[in-house]
């Protein structure tokens, strides 16, 4: 049990001490994910920045990932997906409600600085926890596809074999807890508050 996200990225930072050597690009996933990585970067004397992911929310249940998209727009489906009732034209739909939420987010973030080129850099690829993974394999994608030489994952809680599937698509994965019986994310945290627009950009500044 987490006390909450601040304590969390500590944690994780303490474990992470072996990239500083490679000044690390260290990015947040939105919003629960952002904070964290300022935090960590801080500790690592690294620079930080975000890697802008959305799920693709199942009909009826926008909270179970049927999938996810990244912001060049490129997308997965779940092996569920089908089964949750996310059939083509849904799924086109949603792609593009959440991308509208991608291009909206990236012109308030960039209002900070430009982004960050993940290129040619170890990348540290953090989140605030895994639950289907969606989110994280699409990050991990990203940073990929944009050339980053060393692609590490970082949370504090995932399910077993949720963390399995991801590792494949890192070079380097570092987990403080990965739990056999997995609720959600949350229940890991005593305090697990929404993450406001706010404070990404206080993490960004």
């Amino acid at each position: 049990m987490f006390e909450d996200r601040t304590e969390a990225a500590r944690q994780l930072a303490a474990r992470l001490m072996h990239c500083r050597s490679q000044s690390p690009l260290v990015l947040g996933i939105p919003r629960g994910g952002a904070p964290m990585a300022r935090i960590i970067a801080d500790a690592l004397g690294s620079p930080c920045d975000v890697v802008l992911v959305r799920k693709l929310g199942a009909p009826g249940n926008p909270e179970f990932a049927v999938g996810a998209v990244e912001e060049s727009g490129w997308w997965f489906a779940t092996a569920e997906a089908a089964a949750a009732g996310a059939d083509e034209d849904y799924l086109a739909g949603e792609r593009e409600r959440q991308m509208q939420i991608i291009r909206a987010r990236r012109a308030a973030y960039t209002l900070q600085r430009p982004r960050l080129d993940p290129a040619d850099r170890t990348v540290i690829v953090v989140d605030d926890g895994l639950a289907t993974g969606s989110t994280m394999l699409a990050a991990l994608h990203a940073v990929r596809a944009q050339g980053a030489a060393h692609v590490v994952c970082a949370v504090p809680v995932a399910p077993t074999d949720t963390l399995a599937e991801v590792a494949r698509h890192a070079d380097e994965t570092i987990c403080l807890e990965a739990a056999d019986s997995f609720g959600s994310v949350g229940a890991f945290y005593r305090r697990f508050d929404q993450v406001a627009d706010e404070e990404v950009l206080r993490a960004l500044a």
